[in-house]
């Protein structure tokens, strides 16, 4: 049993976890807590729920204790199932309006912070003015999934597409948004629409 006193050995830490070894948790879960919550802050801007999504994290961790196969890796592997947990989290609360709202005015909040201040207004018509111009099909998918919260299957199906040709529309919109807002000093305001 690994105690709490015990010195920060990720590699042992493994062995001992995928030996079914719980206290091993404990010290990974200590070591790794502040960080994780911090981090999960900044993808987040709010701190409301974070508890529950790093207490998921860590359950994911024990539940597949014997498929983590590289302790040298394993840092990257957390913060990875952290961000997919938080950006689970994000899209299904911004089929709220009022937190889509919310959420990306703390952004625009941080782009006051770091650059310049934007409107709100202005935000929201300089992306869809972006929006406009992608082509006519590629704009249709993007909005159904983004504004009417259809997924690939349902979007492919109500335009008789396949759905690896949804998947390409999305990506290469997303890349034309990240290009266009980037040129115009407010790429983090991305955010709305890689979540939406």
């Amino acid at each position: 049993m690994i105690t709490m006193n015990s010195s920060f050995n990720i590699e042992e830490l493994i062995r001992q976890l995928k030996k079914n070894d719980k206290s091993a948790l404990d010290v990974i879960f200590n070591y790794y807590y502040t960080k994780l919550y911090y981090f999960s802050i900044r993808i987040l801007k709010f701190e409301d729920g974070i508890d529950d999504i790093l207490q998921d994290v860590f359950l994911k961790i024990w539940l597949n204790r014997h498929k983590i196969s590289n302790h040298e890796t394993f840092n990257a592997f957390i913060f990875k199932v952290t961000r997919n947990a938080l950006l689970n989290l994000i899209r299904s609360k911004l089929k709220d309006q009022a937190f889509k709202e919310q959420f990306s005015k703390r952004i625009i909040a941080t782009e006051y912070i770091t650059q310049q201040p934007y409107d709100y207004e202005e935000i929201k018509t300089a992306i869809d003015k972006i929006i406009i111009k992608l082509p006519e099909k590629r704009q249709k998918v993007f909005l159904l999934s983004r504004s009417e919260g259809l997924s690939n299957k349902e979007i492919a199906s109500r335009l008789n597409i396949s759905e690896k040709t949804v998947e390409d529309h999305i990506t290469h919109s997303i890349r034309f948004l990240k290009e266009s807002l980037g040129k115009i000093g407010i790429i983090s305001l991305l955010y709305l629409y890689l979540f939406i």
